[in-house]
């Protein structure tokens, strides 16, 4: 029997349901007495009767007290009320290694580390004489602190080390099953589980093995269509190495998997200490040394290493440029460059992102950079200089490109393709862009671009002038055509056409070869990613894997098999596009990693200087204070990005969503605080769901037939509508207004050939709505009446990234370009509206997010704003004479 809120158990108070497995329930519940909240397992009372389930209950009450570790899922209390058992303990905020690995296999350096916390763990249970027996993805926990272990639903007692080392084990107490019954979950299982033999450590090893080699592989090391099967190759068979599957894994990584999954138990590691220390030597083998992590970098020791890059560098161009041409093979040469100081890189926020791009001679690179003044724009660095510039007249610049000489710089900025010269002179404007999906400058002084996202790709001279469409998108099949690259002929070129919501069509996601005269076109390869053309090749990436595919550039054929180069190459799953780039000279550059960086939430006010902390760091994204102000719903993760509802009082944060794949995007409250609406964005698109904010009860998909990019924007105060933007091709953006009762038949509210109105929100009476646009050229906020868009009045001046409605309807505030938050005067005269002068309210300086939402305003006028901290964790990898390194 499921137990409703409120429900008690003693002190403890059900507040939410968490899971179930096979031996009972887990519930989220609230401690009184100590004022925090702790996960609960219930054994329900129909089950109690089961003397195997009974047995396992209390083993694992006994197994995890007598367990102390911080990788392991801390007991606090066991209880039995009205025939009902339950187990206290910890709380875990994370997610499952087995929801992570449904995404794909873990980065090396993530693999490595939970293998060797897991390995910890183990050596601590071994220790203490218990067995695990059931060791899973399912079973392990990835937190902030690291993974946790868990379930020792099925741990045994076993005599000591020291037995098991020998072979002659002993229980110390009657086993849980009969001789010979398997217990376990059968893809882990050693041999002699399968075979109904008596468990050991060694036992729990073989399962490490299992979960590591999938970890790496994203692949199950023994795999079959039946129970018997996996079993059977489990007792038969060998993996394919992890080398084969994954080839830039360290070969000593085979080695340790190897002898973890070895038949016989003897072969084995025997113990987990060994186990684990074979791996942190494969994790520290070839790290650069540590900085220090506190206080002030010594000065001396920063002046080195940038010497040291400087010479690096330097080498990098004199191998590729000066030294002769030998017979002897080229060498592949590595180093890495960090973001200029006091900035961090913008690679994954859609419309303020910049990825690294090289220059054709493989001298220079560009990329985006935010500083800590909330300014962002373009910086070239030399490879052989000590440091990066940006680039005057660049503010805001995204998704740059080089000319073909290496003197120019193409962007994106402020609704327009610009130019800017490397050297001096002024930027100068070329075509309309709202959101810019990529540029490529050709050597027939023509540039590809795509001025938005649902947008086909466009040509335009380099000097300016009419642009004109070369792609026509299939809207039966996709709904962009985005990051265009030139053939060297000038009259050919590829880009990326894949679909926002219509999952039958991903056969035909791809990267695309088309004719400049729009003639002839045609799918060259299956690919969610940009590609990028190097003499002999065309690389792409695939599962944060770059791969290398020979490539005929004259033919247009792709003719041999892909070859990994780098792994966990950062993919922004939102705009297809991953941050790598090649030049002809044989220069590869790519940044690595996810956008994983720590940032802080903060309370500012006007009528304090000092910003008072409003809970603990973590990597925050996009967040909505509920309509009291007491609750945040905010989205944590990145790529995979889910909505937690933290509350403030308490500092307590709540999961409420669980996707497969995706991530969420935008959230909106119901005005009562009962409820919220999101959009998710999976694999089908971006579709909006209800569900209640306590996290009860199944969430409800909002269905709009004939729209894609779904994405919500606000909620009416008075709870009549949904406002969310969308596209439905071929027509262009719009907001669209969703009635929440009676027939839920959306309408469009207002439309634009520009930028949508995006990042939209209802004024307190419901009569008037705040929005972003870009009709005057660069993004700015209007405000316009509601229901029927009569009218519209610009709020800002000189750029706006997101506006709010003062609490009492009679301001708004936006966010200015350099993170300041502007307060501006709003009075409504019937149908008319007039706009007062603007005025400072607060520095929030708010991370740029995808969908710039990182602040709000509370009830009484406060700010809470999401604001990095921290140094950027992606640094520029550079290669030189990248093939030399190709596997083949």
């Amino acid at each position: 029997m499921t137990l409703a809120a409120g429900t008690k158990l003693g002190p403890y108070e059900i507040v939410s349901p968490l899971g179930a497995g096979g031996m009972g329930e887990v519930y989220r519940a609230r401690d009184a007495r100590l004022g925090r909240d702790v996960a609960i397992k219930v054994l329900p009372e129909d089950l109690s009767s089961n003397p195997d389930l009974k047995a396992r209950f209390e083993r694992e009450a006994r197994a995890i007290s007598a367990l102390s570790h911080p990788h392991i899922c801390h007991l606090y209390d066991v209880g039995s009320q009205d025939g009902t058992d339950y187990l206290v303990m910890e709380l875990l905020e994370g997610e499952s290694l087995q929801r992570r690995l449904d995404k794909g296999p873990l980065p090396l350096a993530q693999a490595l580390q939970c293998a060797i916390e897991i390995a910890e763990a183990l050596d601590k249970a071994h220790k203490s004489g218990i067995v695990h027996r059931d060791l899973k993805p399912g079973n392990v926990m990835l937190t902030k602190s690291g993974a946790k272990l868990l379930d020792f639903g099925l741990a045994k007692p076993v005599q000591g080390l020291s037995g098991m080392a020998s072979g002659s084990v002993a229980t110390m107490s009657r086993p849980l099953t009969q001789e010979g019954k398997i217990v376990g979950t059968f893809q882990y299982m050693a041999p002699e589980q399968v075979q109904g033999q008596e468990a050991d450590a060694r036992t729990d090893i073989f399962a490490l093995g299992a979960v590591l080699y999938e970890m790496l592989t994203g692949k199950r090391a023994f795999a079959g269509k039946t129970q018997i099967s996996v079993m059977s190759a489990i007792l038969e068979k060998e993996p394919e190495p992890i080398s084969a599957v994954q080839p830039l894994t360290p070969q000593a990584l085979d080695h340790v998997v190897e002898r973890a999954l070895a038949k016989d138990p003897e072969e084995r590691w025997q113990s987990a200490a060994d186990l684990r220390a074979e791996l942190k030597w494969i994790a520290t083998a070839g790290r650069p040394t540590e900085t220090p992590k506190a206080g002030t970098p010594n000065r001396t020791v920063k002046a080195l290493a940038v010497a040291c890059v400087v010479v690096l560098m330097a080498a990098l161009v004199v191998t590729i440029f000066v030294l002769p041409r030998q017979s002897t093979p080229a060498v592949e040469v590595r180093a890495l460059i960090p973001a200029p100081e006091k900035t961090d890189f913008q690679l994954a926020d859609d419309d303020a992102a910049g990825p690294v791009v090289i220059s054709p001679d493989g001298t220079n690179i560009a990329f985006t950079a935010r500083d800590d003044q909330g300014r962002s724009r373009l910086w070239v660095r030399a490879l052989n200089g000590n440091e990066a510039r940006p680039l005057n007249g660049t503010e805001g610049g995204t998704y740059p490109f080089w000319s073909p000489d290496g003197k120019w710089v193409g962007f994106f900025a402020n609704g327009k393709l610009k130019k800017a010269p490397i050297g001096a002179g002024p930027v100068l404007e070329l075509a309309e862009a709202p959101r810019g999906r990529g540029g490529s400058w050709g050597t027939n002084n023509m540039i590809l671009f795509v001025p938005e996202p649902t947008k086909p790709v466009f040509v335009v001279g380099a000097s300016g002038g009419a642009a004109r469409a070369v792609t026509t998108i299939n809207h039966e099949l996709h709904t962009t055509h985005r990051w265009p690259v030139w053939l060297a002929d000038g009259k050919r070129f590829l880009y990326l056409a894949s679909s926002h919501g219509n999952p039958a069509a991903n056969e035909h996601n791809g990267i695309y070869l088309a004719w400049l005269d729009g003639k002839k076109e045609r799918m060259l390869m299956p690919a969610d990613s940009n590609a990028v053309v190097a003499p002999g090749y065309l690389l792409c990436v695939q599962s944060n894997i770059l791969m290398a595919v020979p490539f005929n550039e004259r033919s247009g054929e792709l003719n041999g098999d892909a070859v990994a180069v780098a792994q966990d190459v950062n993919h922004n799953p939102g705009t297809w596009h991953s941050a790598f780039d090649v030049s002809p000279a044989g220069v590869l550059v790519y940044q690595a990693g996810n956008t994983a960086k720590p940032s802080q939430l903060l309370w500012l006010s006007p009528a304090s200087k000092a910003a008072t902390k409003a809970a603990e760091n973590d990597n925050y994204r996009d967040l909505w204070l509920s309509p009291d102000g007491h609750r945040l719903a905010v989205t944590i993760g990145s790529p995979h990005v889910e909505l937690w509802i933290y509350d403030l009082a308490r500092g307590v944060k709540t999961r409420l969503t669980f996707t497969d794949a995706g991530f969420i995007s935008r959230v909106a409250w119901a005005p009562d605080g009962g409820r919220v609406a999101f959009s998710e964005v999976g694999s089908s698109g971006s579709r909006m769901y209800l569900k209640e904010a306590g996290g009860s009860g199944k969430q409800e998909e909002l269905v709009s037939a004939g729209t894609v990019l779904n994405t919500i924007d606000d909620w009416s105060k008075d709870g009549q509508y949904l406002l969310y933007h969308a596209a439905a091709p071929p027509a262009p953006f719009g907001l669209y207004m969703l009635p929440i009762n009676g027939e839920r038949k959306p309408r469009l509210f207002l439309q634009s050939s520009f930028l949508p109105a995006l990042g939209a929100h209802f004024s307190p009476d419901s009569k008037w709505v705040a929005y972003l646009s870009t009709e005057s050229g660069a993004i700015e906020a209007y405000v316009t009446s509601f229901p029927d868009a009569n009218g519209k009045w610009l709020v800002s001046n000189g750029g706006a990234r997101s506006v709010h409605w003062f609490p009492n309807g009679q301001a708004l505030l936006y966010e200015r370009m350099d993170g300041t938050l502007v307060k501006v005067q709003f009075a409504a005269h019937g149908k008319n509206a007039e706009i007062g002068v603007a005025r400072l309210y607060v520095n929030a300086r708010p991370r740029v997010t995808t969908y710039g939402q990182a602040w709000d305003v509370a009830p009484d006028g406060r700010v809470i704003t999401n604001m990095d901290v921290g140094e950027s964790t992606h640094a520029i990898n550079v290669v030189v004479n990248w093939t030399a390194g190709l596997k083949k």
